[in-house]
């Protein structure tokens, strides 16, 4: 009963590293009771086979690459071509490791005389070895191919992680060393209780870990989201108040037009150019310098460009004609908001030469969108492509810029980042 139970341990080993193997290259499809049921299923169905074909190695391999292929496609969103290979892949890693444990078990009896239940000791002492082995191998490969969890894990939390493993390794390798002072049954069934125990929290501290590492990247990812929010609601509530100083503007025009239409009918010409010239004064100190024909960018333009006077900031742009805009308003106002609130703070640290120079135009089937502003500090890269052009709060700030790649991205643009003389330079090219 005891080696029954060893085997459907070694398989439920097994399976668990097919599991992560397979999660790898895929996003599960289903949470919750579902998953477990999947997995129950799966042990149940490797069992059946390694049971009722141990005797045929070709239609047992055959088949336990077809059953892993179908149900890890019920599991892991991916194709069935995909699946059948990783089938394979993982069926091959399978071989590896047998045939290692064969290597181990042809040293051990050459080195020394065992018996009957040292064979059985040494033989799942070694399984397990190479079962720790496998495992270590599929986090190795998680760790290049992998899914967000393992990307956010720093080289030197990694190297922490892979301590549990390489330590099992070590010690089931120490007890390989000692079985053959295994005298007893009740010493061979403690020595794979202790190693299976140590296989076991190897698989627990993997998913406590996962699920931790998942949980701070939606906390973060929640976070970027209320930056995000707080940012578009600012910049949304400025086009709010512009509506409403719009609808003000045309109400008192309405008005003067009133006022004009009066004073025509009583002829009183000296009084009309004097209200005349009144109003003309005040139209050269409206607030109101940009108009491209639309109403989003025109509300985010002229308050970029208030708050840029505001600060001593000298604002030159070039716009044209945007009424037929073919960009979304919301991703409009992402992309303007970000480069322009960059552009603004990263002058703002400059302590003689403060420059914004920007560039909205549509020509020639393109929309171009282009911000040169100067800067007095270093830009943040990471892996070759720029993170933050800010100093503090780099994670943070970095998602504005990633946003806007992802909506250059959406639209099949394409962009240009450059740094040089302490001016910083990003271009945007997107089809009309």
């Amino acid at each position: 009963m005891f080696d029954l139970m060893q085997s459907v341990l070694l398989i439920f080993i097994e399976v668990m590293c097919c599991k992560i193997f397979y999660e790898t290259f895929g996003k599960e499809r289903y949470k919750g009771w579902i998953n477990v049921i999947q997995f129950i299923l799966l042990l149940g169905s490797v069992c059946l086979l390694a049971f009722g074909f141990s005797n045929n190695f070709v239609i047992r391999q055959i088949a336990n690459i077809l059953t892993l292929s179908v149900f890890m496609l019920w599991h892991v969103k991916i194709s069935l071509k995909k699946s059948f290979v990783l089938a394979i892949l993982f069926d091959a890693l399978l071989l590896a490791m047998d045939s290692l444990v064969f290597l181990i078990m042809g040293w051990l009896s050459l080195d020394t005389k065992i018996t009957d239940q040292q064979h059985k000791i040494a033989s799942v002492l070694a399984y397990l070895l190479v079962k720790v082995i496998l495992f270590l191998l599929i986090l190795v490969i998680r760790k290049q191919f992998a899914k967000k969890s393992m990307e956010k894990m720093l080289d030197t939390e990694w190297l922490r992680f892979l301590f549990f493993p390489i330590f099992t390794i070590a010690a089931i390798s120490v007890m390989l060393s000692v079985f053959e002072y295994v005298q007893t049954i009740e010493q061979a069934n403690l020595l794979a209780v202790i190693a299976f125990g140590m296989v076991g929290m190897n698989i627990i501290v993997f998913y406590l870990i996962n699920d931790i590492v998942e949980r701070e990247i939606k906390m973060h990812e929640n976070k970027v989201f209320q930056i995000q929010a707080k940012s578009q609601l600012e910049m949304y509530k400025s086009i709010s108040e512009n509506f409403d100083n719009q609808k003000r503007k045309t109400h008192e025009y309405k008005n003067q037009i009133s006022c004009i239409e009066s004073l025509l009918d009583k002829k009183q010409y000296s009084k009309l150019e004097e209200y005349v010239k009144k109003i003309y004064g005040s139209l050269n100190n409206e607030p109101d310098a940009i108009n491209t024909n639309n109403v989003i960018v025109n509300a985010i333009l002229n308050t970029k460009y208030q708050e840029a006077e505001a600060k001593g900031i000298v604002f030159v742009f070039r716009v044209n004609d945007l009424s037929e805009l073919t960009i979304k308003d919301e991703d409009v106002v992402t992309i303007l908001a970000n480069l322009l609130n960059n552009a603004i703070e990263a002058c703002e640290t400059c302590e003689d030469k403060k420059v914004i120079r920007f560039k909205f135009v549509k020509e020639d089937d393109m929309i171009i969108i282009a911000v040169k502003n100067t800067f007095n500090y270093d830009v943040v890269y990471e892996n070759g492509e720029i993170k933050s052009t800010k100093i503090s709060n780099v994670d943070e700030h970095g998602v504005g810029i990633k946003n806007v790649l992802k909506i250059i991205e959406k639209y099949g643009g394409a962009y240009i980042i450059e740094d040089k003389n302490k001016e910083f330079y990003f271009s945007i090219i997107i089809p009309a």
